[in-house]
């Protein structure tokens, strides 16, 4: 869920508004980056947080609305409108990235997202940049350089593994850390396996053990997904060779309008696209397969944390 700040008007995650509590946790009328600047919540009107409070039966700490909205053209916040999609999409870039969160604290980081709200550091975060150049733009020094195996190790489990992907069965290439190195910054011989490279992205930072579950359950569409990779492949190479042809036989003959060279180009057709409609299918299962993966961990963070908010 997010929630406007009263302050400086970005709508974040409910994560920034959020207070543990003695009996309750409490919502703030702004967020803690405002909170950073020692502005006091209680000097700021939050209906919308308000309300919420009072239905999850949470503490509210801000000043209590009397029934009248004021619009929102008449409201002063301390970031201007502009940048503040910038914003609210760098400090979500934060909130999911485990290995920025492991090395700077979420004060550092909101005492740099102050510094450029108030010009104090000559820069915006950009949404066309990488995160990490506009980390350290705002003089945040993060290492994202925690996978660490050099080229004999690669090579070692590309040959352990016989190029093939201890996943899915396809080709691969990818070396993979079972236990992310974001998490474990484990780049030990008994951490790496061997994974195509869509598996790869698809794992991420998924727990291992929670990946080999999922993907336990899909032995019979990894080995579909084995025979379109190859009847690709193949597909491919005859549609080359069948190009390599008809160059041959133009040369030869020395023309380029001919009714047997005409047939092979038809032929050559129909070739085409049957490739290309096995592609869409085989792109349509990768897809599937990817929702199933994506469901699956989402699921098992909803599992792990019984709070909406």
């Amino acid at each position: 869920m997010k929630l406007q700040c009263a302050s400086c008007g970005l709508r974040l995650d409910s994560l920034h508004f959020k207070q543990e509590g003695l009996m309750n946790p409490k919502l703030t009328s702004i967020c803690d980056i405002c909170l950073t600047r020692n502005l006091d919540a209680e000097n700021y009107e939050n209906p919308v947080v308000e309300s919420i409070s009072q239905v999850m039966l949470y503490s509210f700490v801000g000043k209590k609305n009397n029934g009248q909205i004021k619009p929102d053209s008449l409201k002063h916040y301390l970031v201007d409108n502009t940048n503040r999609r910038q914003y609210e999409s760098f400090i979500q870039d934060y909130d999911g990235n485990e290995v920025a969160l492991q090395q700077i604290s979420r004060r550092e980081f909101n005492l740099a997202i102050i510094k450029s709200e108030d010009n104090e550091i000559d820069y915006v975060p950009e949404n066309n940049v990488d995160f990490a150049v506009n980390m350290k733009k705002l003089g945040i020094e993060v290492d994202f350089s925690l996978n660490e195996v050099d080229f004999v190790d690669r090579e070692r489990i590309r040959h352990k593994y016989n190029y093939r992907c201890q996943y899915c069965g396809r080709r691969g290439t990818s070396v993979d850390h079972k236990d992310p190195v974001s998490l474990s910054h484990d780049n030990s011989f008994d951490n790496l396996i061997l994974s195509c490279s869509e598996c790869n992205k698809i794992k991420s930072n998924m727990p291992y053990q929670l990946f080999v579950k999922l993907n336990d359950q899909l032995t019979i569409v990894n080995k579909k997904l084995v025979k379109y990779e190859d009847a690709l492949a193949n597909l491919k190479e005859e549609f080359q060779a069948a190009k390599r042809d008809l160059a041959g036989k133009v040369h030869l003959k020395g023309i380029v309008n001919d009714p047997e060279l005409n047939a092979i180009r038809k032929q050559n057709k129909k070739l085409q696209d049957a490739i290309d409609s096995l592609q869409s299918d085989y792109g349509a299962l990768r897809n599937e397969r990817k929702t199933y993966f994506d469901i699956g961990w989402k699921l098992e963070k909803e599992r792990e944390n019984s709070e909406i908010i």
